[in-house]
């Protein structure tokens, strides 16, 4: 239709986010809020690629935000608008395929979080201070971007705050520098990037080292103060925990790891790159949680270096993610994988069966079934390989994709080279058709295991 701007949605699942014709390398957002009026006035420098011509662009911003001033290649623009959550710029000029596009953006306003099928996500105000939460799109509430999880870039993120507050951001804390009644915080993060990871924390934190003599990863704790004697209880484990990790999946895929605890209570822990959030209530003195400390851990693997070019591969995230869960409890003495999946085959098996597992649609993505069944799928992938095979087969995974975008037929075409027989019956089973499959038994996984180890010990 003449003069209607329209384009086919890059995912179903987010038919509003992300955005054709450019490729973005890097953003740099010089940020200032006040925590008690909730005021967030910004400044971001978006690097990018076009990837063919066009006569504007377009990036995803929240309308709470308010737009004042819009640079292209440093110029100003012809025109923008901005409506229903698409900021459209239009240049001067027509940028040629592979050509450089350096977008400046001026904004202020009170930020607030994106509502959705799946709650508000994004930036939220706490009692003192805020958070990002911003999957699966919530990063347009507090900054321009292209909001989709195939978009990667690197972020150096400044955030100007009143001084009794400490704030963080993804990546290197590069710089500090207080004036008067405020301080800046500029955190540099060179690994790629998708913008729903991207985070800030602000709040009246203490950041402190987790000691181990065994570290491998420098890991860090930033929490009220009320909240150390509880937290160095509850999250003890967590230096063995990454010893486990790196050992079943590879190396730890960022410089460190810091873990924030708000001094609200949280619904749910919430992961972003190289960091976990948790509510106070999950410092309960008694480790309640350690199953969530271990799910966030994870997704520092999976979902965050490794991350889906589609919502519809999501159980690539959660489904590994809860399966860490279970080997975590196996190797810290608690229940076996193996009891925990079949407990959790048995509580799926009373559910309705109406989710696939490959595309559960956006209203499920989240459900707890594609949680479980994921796990129960690399449960079942696991008594077919072997323990050899299938963990050398993560250890591949996480390796060959390493900060990349990723896709389950991706998943599924690696885990051939690790089998003796077609995989192609389980992944229909497990991720293609509704019904339940039912597990393998664990004696014939070991026969399997010691078939493996025989096979690599003479071949």
């Amino acid at each position: 239709m003449p003069g209607k701007f329209y384009e086919e949605p890059i995912d179903e699942y987010l038919p509003q986010n992300g955005n054709r014709g450019y490729r973005v390398s890097r953003y740099e957002l010089e940020l200032t809020y006040k925590v008690a009026s909730n005021r967030l006035a910004g400044r971001a420098e978006i690097t990018a690629v076009t990837t063919g011509p066009r006569d504007r662009f377009t990036l995803d911003l929240s309308q709470a935000l308010t737009v004042s001033k819009v640079l292209v290649n440093g110029a100003k623009v012809a025109k923008y608008t901005h409506r229903q959550g698409k900021l459209v710029i239009t240049p001067q000029h027509r940028i040629p395929t592979g050509g450089v596009l350096a977008l400046t953006v001026q904004y202020a306003g009170t930020p607030r979080p994106v509502r959705g099928p799946w709650g508000e996500v994004g930036w939220e105000e706490l009692t003192e201070g805020a958070l990002v939460a911003s999957q699966p799109n919530g990063a347009a509430s507090w900054f321009p971007c292209d909001d989709h999880p195939s978009s990667k870039a690197s972020y150096r993120i400044s955030i100007t705050t009143d001084s009794p507050f400490y704030a963080v951001a993804n990546g290197t804390l590069v710089r500090k520098q207080t004036k008067a009644s405020q301080t800046t915080w500029v955190y540099e993060q060179p690994e790629p990037m998708s913008s729903y990871l991207a985070t800030i924390q602000i709040g009246p934190y203490r950041k402190h080292r987790l000691e181990s003599p065994h570290d491998p990863v420098a890991m860090h704790a930033v929490l009220p103060a009320r909240l150390r004697a509880a937290f160095d209880h509850d999250f003890a484990r967590q230096p063995r925990m990454m010893d486990v990790f790196i050992d079943k999946f590879g190396p730890y895929p960022f410089e460190a790891y810091t873990v924030v605890v708000t001094d609200d209570d949280l619904e749910i822990p919430i992961e972003a790159q190289g960091i976990s959030v948790f509510g106070a209530n999950h410092c309960d003195g008694h480790r309640g949680s350690e199953r969530l400390v271990a799910h966030e851990l994870a997704h520092q693997w999976f979902g965050n270096s490794l991350t889906i070019r589609q919502w519809r591969d999501i159980w690539l995230h959660e489904g590994f993610a809860c399966y860490a869960e279970w080997i975590w409890s196996e190797a810290s003495g608690g229940p076996s994988a193996d009891h925990l999946a079949r407990t959790a085959h048995q509580n799926l098996s009373r559910l309705p069966q109406y989710l696939l597992l490959a595309d559960p649609g956006a209203q499920h993505m989240f459900d707890d079934r594609v949680y479980k069944r994921g796990a129960l799928t690399l449960h079942a992938l696991r008594l077919h390989l072997g323990d050899t095979a299938f963990f050398d087969l993560l250890r591949a995974w996480t390796t060959r994709y390493r900060h990349a975008s990723i896709s389950t037929e991706e998943f599924t075409d690696l885990a051939e080279h690790y089998s003796q027989t077609p995989l192609r019956p389980l992944w229909d089973a497990w991720l293609r058709h509704e019904p339940l499959p039912q597990l393998p038994s664990a004696a014939a996984a070991w026969t399997v295991d010691m078939r493996s180890r025989r096979g690599r010990a003479t071949g």
